[in-house]
């Protein structure tokens, strides 16, 4: 009997594999769905009998009408009816689901890497084996194929982005491909993987979320350009959005790293003015560049004028909340809803307050209410759903309507709109919208923007409308974020005391060679526009605090990345004739009812320079820790340091750290440092060389 089963196990063997039929995994998938509807259906009925003595039971009526119990058969039959419904489903996942040879580690894409289509995969196979290089000739075709194969899935059609994946030899704690978490393997190095080197990949997340394409500002010779003009910006949005991709462990685009917000979302110690006529006054300290010796950060500093604690400013406010579909997420109309909520309670009997929906269509949920009738307010927002698609533009017309009905003279008059930035109807053009928005704010009704969520955040359009509306941008990702912005710093949030603010910076050829500005590429101006009041910069809220650096080369350093051109002479400048002055700061700015600008001017003094970076103050050596993590986070070609390095930085300079701000920073360096995965480049055994995005050849020495 024993060699009959033997004889027809052999024969079973040797039968052919049947081809997966798609009709059959069809069936069995509708089978399966309708399955778990029965057994949802039936698990929220009750059970039968009492429940507080009895079991649960399966109960069918016998020919003499008597009922008995039968669990055995009822659980029999429905692992029969599983088994049988999950049967062609494994099979048919097994057979059509890529399994990487254990021991073998996946080759990843680097985050440039493009995203390979299905029939560019087939087309990267046969172009390797038309020249050659079969699956089963080498390691390293086979290393080669294997990337074709590991190619990413094409993303969705609301991804503006590339899944860049971590690299092998990642870090404990970095999430692999296939999702789970790896380490460096030695068994790598038993196919020519070696340990990973200093370099960096972002393994950024599949995202919908657009943000304004920027270059990095790049390195000035003094000689060409002397002057550096920008707006000011106090938008804190790109922090909160980098601190949130950190913790979902995930590295954020490079677009998303907006150097000065990282920066400016930290206060500073600068001395603020006496009074309101007077709404900043500069600061500016000299010292070592952390990240290269040779050179000297710049850092100008301004603090914004601090009402008095008694004084009382009467606010009239308009809630803009978008209430379509897409807002229907926790993060985003459940925390909006909280978030306005400690706003309210921060109100008093002088404030009113408004809220405009839009939805579809836009409509007025709650008339001009004063600030008192909390109940009121805290009702009408808890009553706000989400459905429908976004008519954003309608929303905003009908918001600034009503700020001008209720305008209060010399007073705060502000909308503020609460969404997740997809404007899908409404005015189409941007320009438009801008225009709009524009001739709004010369009126006395200025606009702050409040962004929520992820997966389809219109950062971009959010901070062009800020912009154009004399506000400000934030990003509301916890509802710690919210009381940051709408609590701790609601005065900066929602009263302007100055508006149009432009820095111009002049630096003497004598002294710097070369300079950059760190950020700021999105408020970059012309160098005419500083003197031109109907050029439109960025506003600073009361008691706000704005921070700019820039890097500067002394001439003679050695640090110079420019060569001295041949037919110019470079010939040094006496020393009786080099003068005092790394530089001159000038700075204009509106009051904010006000059309004509003012103008503040300070040299900038070499005796303002220290000549170690320990000598420097705390804010300053912080600023410069928070500079150089983003640059290192968004792939900056300037200023390279190590995590350890910025963290050591940034913990001797974190100070009182009242709020934990700082403290929190250091665990986003924790995260960075483990997030960026070194990138590798692997050699093959026969002597080739495959990169790390497993498909492009290394360089040829």
């Amino acid at each position: 009997m024993s060699n009959q089963n033997d004889d027809k196990l052999d024969l079973l063997k040797q039968i052919a594999t049947p081809a997966p039929a798609e009709a059959a995994r069809q069936r069995a998938l509708e089978a399966a769905l309708l399955a778990f509807d029965a057994e949802q259906n039936a698990a929220g009925k009750a059970a039968q009998g009492n429940p507080l003595v009895q079991r649960l039971r399966s109960m069918f009526a016998t020919a003499k009408g008597n009922w008995t119990m039968d669990t055995r058969l009822t659980y029999g039959l429905g692992t029969a009816a599983i088994a049988l419904l999950l049967l062609p489903l494994g099979y048919q996942l097994y057979t059509s689901t890529a399994i990487s040879p254990i021991g073998v580690p996946p080759v990843l894409r680097d985050a440039d890497a493009p995203v390979m289509k299905p029939d560019a995969v087939a087309e990267k196979k046969e172009e390797a084996t038309a020249n050659g290089l079969a699956a089963t000739e080498t390691p390293g075709a086979q290393l080669s194929i294997a990337a074709a194969d590991e190619a990413a899935p094409v993303a969705p059609a609301t991804t503006n982005r590339a899944v860049a994946q971590p690299k092998l030899g990642v870090s404990a704690g970095i999430q692999s491909q296939d999702g789970v978490m790896a380490e460096y393997a030695p068994e790598a190095e038993a196919v020519g993987m070696p340990a990973p080197v200093d370099a960096m990949v972002m393994p950024t997340e599949p995202s919908g979320d657009e943000f304004t394409r920027f270059a990095e500002s790049p390195l000035k010779i003094v000689k060409n350009e002397p002057v550096s003009t920008f707006s000011i910006d106090v938008d804190t949005a790109s922090y909160a959005y980098v601190r949130r991709a950190l913790t979902d462990g995930w590295v954020p685009e490079p677009d998303a790293v907006r150097i000065e917000e990282l920066i400016n979302y930290f206060s500073y110690a600068y001395p603020a003015p006496a009074d309101a006529t007077t709404p900043f006054e500069p600061t500016v300290s000299v010292y070592p560049t952390p990240w290269n010796g040779k050179t000297q950060i710049v850092q100008i500093g301004i603090k914004g004028y601090v009402p008095p604690v008694g004084e009382d400013k009467a606010s009239n406010l308009v809630f803009l909340i978008d209430t379509s579909g897409s807002m229907d997420e926790p993060d985003k109309l459940p925390l909006l809803k909280r978030a306005f909520a400690l706003l309210v309670d921060q109100l008093s009997a002088n404030d009113t307050v408004s809220i405009v929906v839009y939805a579809g269509s836009a409509g007025v949920v709650l008339e001009p209410t004063r600030a008192t009738e909390k109940a009121k307010i805290l009702s009408a927002l808890e009553n706000l759903s989400a459905g429908g698609s976004t008519a954003g533009a309608e929303g905003i017309e009908l918001a600034y309507r009503l700020a001008e009905q209720n305008k209060v003279a010399d007073g705060v008059n502000r909308v503020i709109l609460a969404t997740d930035g997809d404007f899908n109807v409404g005015i189409d053009d941007p320009e438009d919208l801008k225009t709009y928005i524009k001739s709004k704010r010369e009126g006395g009704v200025f606009l702050s923007v409040l962004g929520f969520g992820q997966g389809n955040l219109g950062d971009d359009t959010m901070q062009a409308l800020a912009q154009n509306g004399n506000g400000n941008a934030s990003y509301i990702d916890s509802f710690k974020e919210a009381q940051k912005v709408l609590v701790q710093d609601a005065g900066g949030t929602l009263e302007t005391i100055a508006k149009d603010v432009k820095i111009q910076v002049e630096f003497n050829p004598a002294v710097v060679s070369e300079y950059r500005l760190i950020g700021y590429e999105t408020r970059a101006l012309n160098r005419e526009d500083f003197n031109n009041d109907k050029v439109d910069a960025g506003e600073i809220g009361a008691g706000t605090t704005v921070t700019a650096l820039y890097e500067i080369t002394p001439v003679g350093s050695g640090a110079e990345l420019n060569d001295p051109l041949r037919y110019e002479s470079d010939a040094a400048v006496p020393a009786a004739e080099v003068g005092t002055e790394i530089g001159f700061l000038k700075m204009r700015y509106k009051l904010p009812d006000g059309d004509t600008s003012r103008l503040t001017e300070l040299p900038i003094g070499k005796d303002l320079a220290v000549k170690e970076l320990a000598q420097a103050s705390e804010d300053a050596r912080f600023a410069a820790a928070v500079a150089a993590f983003g640059q290192k986070l968004k792939g900056s070609n300037y200023g390279e340091m190590s995590w350890e390095a910025i963290r050591d930085l940034a913990q001797g300079a974190r100070g009182s750290d009242e709020n934990g701000y700082r403290a929190e920073f250091m665990q986003l360096i924790d995260m960075a440092r483990v997030l960026v995965v070194p990138t590798v480049t692997s050699e093959v055994p026969d002597g080739g060389c495959v990169a790390a995005d497993g498909m492009t050849g290394c360089p040829s020495e």
